[in-house]
């Protein structure tokens, strides 16, 4: 069995943390700087972290190409198998015509385009992300958003910024489950469980959710964006904000982002029913803009043709090709849709919504974790324990089968071939298309998941984590970096909260800080590192046709990223003193 050492280089903790480090700043350089495609980025990094862990961390060869394989495993189950179901239901949309349906659905409410950014990349993916998670709002809005006449890349950097308030809480607050189940037996906190911890992170994601439909609109159309349709955004925002913190924190952790993202769509489809903007920003006239420079802007715009044309082509079900905003230039003219048709464009997403609905039905979910259902194995000849000489719980693979979020897609899938007469010889055709279509994500994902497994299993990532402990009370601004750092790399809160929820527990003992405030933290914190993860960049790239460029959308969105992880440093530093201390439980 491979023991960690936390300070192998030298016996320094400083040059270890150093050492650590450098498998993380490979990644984002050859991302950010160099521009190189992900998958490559995440290779190369990948094999930078086996050579630090093999000659730095004395790991065994063959112990880390185990964590690596348990990582890739991990990466596509269960990962890329929600993100690829998810994208597969999509297209069954796009083969008949029905997404074209909704897309104009959508356009009905309002054809600016600032708007529509807040209502499918901020309303309709918090809802997505509250169902399944895992880079599902990602894959599907950003593909909505092209659809309706956006620049790839500006869908891809909406997409993602709009995927930041709902994260904690998504996949029905799997993140927070979590977080409660590695901390709850740290140092016998009672109030280190899911509804006290749910309850914390809902006092400081609702100040992010205020703000970031104001930095969609601003992303969308620049200062002139924000002038005339800073109304809409602060709606959106208050609103979600106030529902997520009343779900957390009086109705039900794992319905908070349910709750608030129906209660902001209708408020917002409420302002526009007595108000409209002084303009209607449609394609054309955002195309030319600066608009998303802003802190993350970086580079020009760019229209990419290939997938991205299909994509925006959504067809009519008549079988008459639709592109761009269904009003504007390259139509043939407006489109009236059946109200038949408009059902069974909607009829996808409610029948994903039943079907989540029902699998977390407690009895149903509570049977469904049982075997043959599901079930857990420890990865074969992977031994690893921790500093201390105790096991890691991470070598242990739990496989669920059946109520995986991937597995409910396929189900949603089936019924929706069946719903929109779709055979299944062209459901399976189509099917075959979705994963030629990843093929590079798939690749990048599995890549930079073997990458989190090796950090964390040779002692790389528990050496950061410790070197940041070492700050004692000033350890409270950084916490929520720690999150960040979890989730770019993992691409998801959920493996950040494995990753350093007991850490930020133990830390908070050590500094004489609020564990709760700290473990909170360490989710809220983490939110922001969805839009800069490497597997995000490279479905929102996927899907909008610009694969091996995730390099031009991750410094589109850093920027942004970076602003809002200060914002919650500092929401997360006054809360550790009296000036907001009185919004910790």
């Amino acid at each position: 069995m491979f023991q960690q050492i936390l300070d192998p280089v030298g016996g320094s903790l400083v040059l270890s943390a150093l050492s650590a480090a450098i498998p993380l700043v490979t990644l984002f350089i050859l991302l950010g700087g160099l521009r190189m495609k992900a998958w490559m980025a995440g290779l190369i990094s990948l094999a930078v972290a086996l050579f630090v862990a093999v000659v730095l961390f004395e790991m065994p060869f063959g112990q880390a190409l185990l964590a690596g394989s348990e990582g890739a495993a991990f990466g596509f189950f269960p990962i890329l198998w929600i993100v690829i179901n998810a994208i597969w239901v999509y297209n069954l949309t796009v083969e008949t015509g029905h997404f074209g349906v909704l897309r104009r659905s959508f356009e009905l409410v309002s054809p600016d385009h600032r708007i529509q950014a807040i209502i499918i990349a901020f309303c309709f993916g918090a809802l997505l992300e509250a169902l399944a998670g895992f880079g599902t709002p990602v894959a599907i809005t950003v593909v909505m958003l092209l659809a309706l006449g956006f620049e790839p890349i500006k869908a891809a950097a909406v997409a993602l910024i709009a995927n930041t308030a709902p994260v904690a809480f998504g996949a029905l607050a799997t993140p927070i489950v979590t977080l409660a189940e590695v901390t709850s037996g740290v140092n016998n906190d009672p109030r280190l469980n899911i509804d006290t911890l749910g309850g914390m992170v809902g006092r400081q994601t609702p100040i992010l959710a205020v703000i970031v439909p104001l930095v969609l609109v601003l992303v969308v159309d620049g200062k002139r964006g924000l002038r005339q349709t800073w109304l809409p955004a602060l709606v959106a925002g208050l609103s979600f904000g106030v529902a997520q913190f009343v779900a957390a924190n009086y109705i039900s952790v794992p319905l908070t982002d349910i709750v608030a993202s129906l209660v902001a769509a209708a408020a917002v489809v409420g302002l526009l029913r007595v108000w409209k903007p002084a303009e209607a920003i449609t394609t054309a006239e955002t195309e030319t803009t600066g608009a998303a420079g802003g802190a993350g802007g970086v580079g020009a715009e760019s229209t990419v043709g290939g997938q991205a044309t299909r994509h925006a082509a959504a067809n009519a079900p008549g079988g008459t090709s639709r592109t761009g905003s269904g009003t504007g230039a390259g139509t043939d003219g407006p489109v009236r849709d059946g109200r038949g048709e408009v059902a069974k464009a909607y009829a996808p997403y409610l029948v994903i919504i039943a079907i989540f609905s029902i699998a977390n039905i407690p009895a149903v979910k509570e049977a469904l974790a049982q075997e043959p259902w599901t079930f857990a194995f420890a990865w074969p000849g992977l031994e690893v324990a921790n500093s201390a000489g105790e096991p890691l719980a991470s070598t242990t693979f739990n496989f669920n089968w059946f109520p995986a979020a991937g597995t409910l897609m396929i189900f949603a899938g089936i019924i929706t071939a069946l719903i929109l007469k779709i055979s299944p010889a062209r459901a399976l055709k189509t099917y075959a298309a979705t994963y030629h279509e990843l093929r590079w994500a798939i690749v990048t994902v599995m890549a930079v998941l073997a990458l989190a497994y090796v950090m964390n299993l040779s002692g790389q990532t528990t050496t950061l984590g410790v070197w940041l402990a070492g700050t004692g009370g000033l350890f409270v601004l950084l916490s929520p970096i720690l999150g960040w750092i979890g989730v770019a790399v993992t691409g998801s809160d959920t493996s950040a909260n494995a990753l350093f929820g007991a850490l930020q527990v133990q830390t908070a003992a050590q500094a004489g800080l609020d564990p709760v405030l700290l473990a909170a933290a360490n989710s809220s914190g983490g939110v922001m590192g969805k839009m800069v993860s490497p597997q995000n960049l490279a479905i929102a790239a996927a899907a909008v046709g610009m694969a091996g460029r995730e390099g031009d959308i991750f410094r589109r969105v850093l920027g942004w990223s970076l602003v809002l992880l200060a914002l919650m440093c500092l929401i997360v530093f006054l809360q550790s003193t009296p000036v907001l201390g009185w919004m910790v439980p």
